[in-house]
């Protein structure tokens, strides 16, 4: 991992603790990345607007396969946090190997989880995660219009 943004669980949890150390606040959030389109830059954009650090946690390539299926993902975990970490609007980013975020959510407790507009902030599965510390969920971003899997299936037609 080439970039400083790109850190360890231990590293991330070091510098989480900085940050609300220096009285900023944390947004949070998760996903894939694989093969970076504009939906999920305007995801992460509007994330950060949340708050004032964003962290970002992306699923480790075996969770990516559970996930997606056969032939994916298409981007190793290294490239696509070093992806996600290219943005302006990001400021850490750690790979996760869990089946879900919660681990990381009890961890961290953000002051913000975030998650795209697929979900309602009752449909959220970590919900009860954030509510159980004092956190807030809040949906971001466009409406879900595009999505990796229709990508994809662009390139294969061409």
């Amino acid at each position: 991992m080439t970039t400083s943004k790109v850190v360890s669980r231990d590293e991330l949890v070091r510098r989480v603790a900085q940050e609300r150390a220096a009285g900023r606040t944390i947004a949070f959030a998760n996903g894939c990345f694989d093969l970076l389109h504009v939906g999920h830059v305007r995801y992460l954009e509007s994330a950060r607007r949340e708050a004032d650090v964003l962290v970002v946690a992306i699923n480790d390539d075996h969770s990516v396969s559970t996930l997606k299926g056969e032939g994916r993902p298409i981007l190793s975990a290294a490239d696509r946090a070093e992806l996600v970490a290219a943005l302006r609007c990001v400021d850490y980013v750690v790979v996760f190997a869990e089946p879900t975020v919660g681990p990381l959510l009890t961890t961290l407790e953000p002051d913000v989880h975030c998650k795209g507009t697929d979900y309602t902030v009752d449909s959220v599965p970590e919900r009860d995660i954030v509510v159980s510390y004092g956190g807030r969920t809040a949906i971001v971003g466009d409406p879900k219009d595009h999505s990796t899997r229709d990508l994809l299936a662009r390139i294969s037609r061409k």
